[in-house]
């Protein structure tokens, strides 16, 4: 019996200890899981990032198109961006896009500071299975106490173009919002809907023009600027201007990746203001913008680059102004919406051509070589003559003005229809020694570049341009975040003029000489396109 007792006593005191091991081998007891909580101080799609104070919102969106037409396969810089329009053209063209974005905001003493960024890419295809591939971000700011920093949108921007339209650039407009812009502004709210800001940006710029050096006259590099059509010379870049011709010009380019030719470096930003009133009726804006053109230097001689022994124009202020409207019209249908922006400068042009900003072009080929052309060069100023000469100029500059308009029309919560149009003209002024006399010149339409009787076009050739187009785009909200949509466009370039109704050789598209017979003539576009768009969150 004892010898019974002794061998259970064991075996409890055995179970006890190895419980016990397997005890001290268990885990630890989890702490409480920490789930993400909403934040609805900003809005939905907010919340709060575990362990801090930040709410984030992640969004973004993906589209894709199709547009035909003559486009000279490009989607962003419309039809007239030097299209050769011939067998090799591409009038069909597809594009992907897609962006992420990131909005964190949190409160401060002095009101919520937020940093937002979108980042995403872009790609095209012309039909040669060669996508086009560009990582692109139009949005990296910070916003704190009226302040707002970084790339975002220019504060002169009123009319938006993608609200009413999906091909942008195909109309000039001086909206920055697609590609973005760098600013650093202050905006002050008066109540009521009222505001203020100012803002200094990066400088807008299209290109300086020294008359003297205008590709493609021989000699030059191309530091002169150029009047070959679709093209810009861009001290960025690597890329030169040969003596022959276009073939190594910068064709096109990125929204924020101007012509340069003669401009001088960014000494200053551009100088921004406006006044603003947003309510439920709609709203309004007045806006002004003052920017430094500062030209590099004097050639040494005609046909010559501009040189550091040539002395240079004093710099200028070129200023743009311009007025916004929107009004909300639901006594029509509920929806419905009118806008317009009227703009007006001198010296500062690309505040009204943001994109495309490249001297303007298009020609009509036949099988005989010869055909019809319209063009128009774009430009900040002109300039010309020789310090050693004593008929040097100042920096004569562009002058310019356009309107944009647009409404849009709910037929169902839906449906809905935008009808837009859009007028533009630039001038050169008149007579001799004017920035048009030395145009001409270098067109091979009149003699010198300078001033007095030095620079003298001939009798009918006149630089002065415009350009207009309507177009219409209807557009149906599957949901609230997906939508399908076809755009109509047509446009037209008022061509500038030459003296004998053929066009110059400096002005030919596609080679240094025009085919022999090639006639100046205004020429036009259609364009239709197709668009599906989803969004993430806004």
């Amino acid at each position: 019996m004892k010898m019974v007792k002794s061998l259970l006593l064991g075996s409890a005191a055995g179970l006890v200890a190895v419980t016990a091991g397997q005890a001290a081998d268990l885990p630890v007891k989890a702490k409480p899981v920490e789930y993400v909580k909403v934040c609805s101080l900003y809005g939905a799609g907010f919340y709060y990032m575990p362990g801090t104070d930040l709410c984030i919102k992640i969004g973004g969106w993906v589209r894709a198109e199709e547009a035909n037409g003559r486009i000279n396969g490009s989607m962003t810089w419309g039809p007239f961006n030097g299209n050769v329009n011939q067998r090799s053209t591409s009038n069909e063209v597809m594009r992907a896009r897609g962006y992420i974005t990131a909005d964190v905001r949190n409160q401060t003493e002095y009101g919520t500071v937020r940093g937002y960024i979108a980042v995403g890419v872009n790609t095209n295809d012309t039909g040669l299975q060669v996508a086009n591939l560009v990582d692109s971000a139009n949005r990296a700011f910070v916003q704190w106490a009226g302040m707002t920093a970084g790339l975002s949108q220019s504060f002169f921007d009123f009319y938006s173009v993608p609200a009413m339209q999906y091909r942008g650039g195909y109309l000039p407009a001086s909206d920055t919002g697609d590609g973005g812009w760098w600013v650093w502004a202050y905006t002050a709210q008066f109540g009521g809907g009222f505001s203020g800001t100012i803002s200094t940006e990066a400088r807008r710029t299209t290109q300086i023009i020294d008359a003297n050096c205008t590709v493609p006259n021989a000699g030059c590099t191309g530091s002169g600027g150029t009047i070959v059509p679709g093209s810009f010379f861009n001290a960025l870049t690597t890329n030169a201007v040969t003596a022959a011709g276009v073939a190594a010009q910068v064709s096109g380019g990125a929204a924020l990746f101007p012509g340069a030719g003669a401009y001088g470096g960014q000494q200053t930003p551009d100088f921004v203001a406006n006044l603003r009133v947003d309510q439920a009726w709609g709203g309004a804006q007045v806006m002004g913008a003052v920017h430094q053109v500062n030209a590099t230097y004097y050639s040494l001689a005609a046909g010559t680059a501009p040189n550091t022994n040539g002395g240079h124009p004093s710099d200028a202020w070129g200023w743009a102004a311009g007025v916004g409207l929107k009004i909300n019209t639901p006594f029509i249908t509920q929806g419905d919406w009118f806008q317009t922006q009227v703009n007006v400068t001198q010296g500062a042009l690309r505040y009204l051509f943001n994109t495309p900003n490249t001297n303007w072009g298009m020609a009509n080929s036949t099988a005989g070589g010869a055909g019809n052309e319209g063009y128009g060069v774009l430009s900040d100023c002109v300039y010309g003559g020789t310090v050693a000469g004593g008929n040097n100029t100042s920096c004569q500059m562009t002058s310019a003005w356009g309107i944009n308009a647009g409404y849009e029309h709910y037929w169902t919560p839906a449906w809905h229809t935008s009808l837009y149009g859009a007028y533009y003209q630039v001038s050169y002024g008149t007579g001799t020694g004017s920035a048009n006399a030395m145009l001409c010149s270098a067109e091979g339409a009149g003699n010198g570049a300078g001033t007095g009787t030095t620079a003298v076009n001939t009798a009918g050739c006149n630089n002065n341009w415009s350009d207009w187009g309507v177009g219409s785009r209807t557009q149906w909200d599957v949901t609230k975040t997906f939508y399908l949509g076809v755009e109509v466009l047509y446009s037209q370039l008022r061509t500038a003029q030459s003296f004998n109704g053929l066009i110059p050789t400096g002005v030919a598209i596609g080679g240094a000489t025009p085919a022999s017979g090639t006639t100046v003539q205004n020429q036009s576009s259609w364009m239709v396109s197709i668009r599906a768009h989803r969004d993430f969150l806004p």
